[in-house]
């Protein structure tokens, strides 16, 4: 390649870049594709760091329901069981005799 041919080539590479970046950002396939999908990471990752976090809770509740007798009573009894020999007053106002 001679010294006169460098510029040339230089200047035919750099434009056939812009063509390209041009043609990416023109083609529905292209640049907005990838802007759809990274948000649609964003989002994902989002719903999984919270969904990481509602196992974690889970996981301390069933820790929590196999080695606490307090716990697992609690759990029963908002589940509506009662003890052997409890009588149970329904105090719902609103509702009509």
């Amino acid at each position: 390649m001679s010294p006169l041919d460098r510029p040339r080539f230089t200047i035919g590479y750099i434009g056939v870049l812009l063509a390209l970046l041009a043609l990416s950002a023109l083609d529905p396939e292209g640049l907005s594709k990838a802007r759809r999908n990274e948000a649609e990471a964003q989002r994902l990752a989002a719903e999984n760091t919270a969904l990481e976090q509602h196992v974690a809770r889970l996981r301390r509740e069933v820790k929590a329901l196999q080695g606490d007798p307090g716990a697992l009573e609690r759990a029963a009894r908002e589940l509506g069981y009662v003890k052997p020999g409890e009588v149970v007053y329904d105090l719902d106002v609103g509702r009509a005799p």
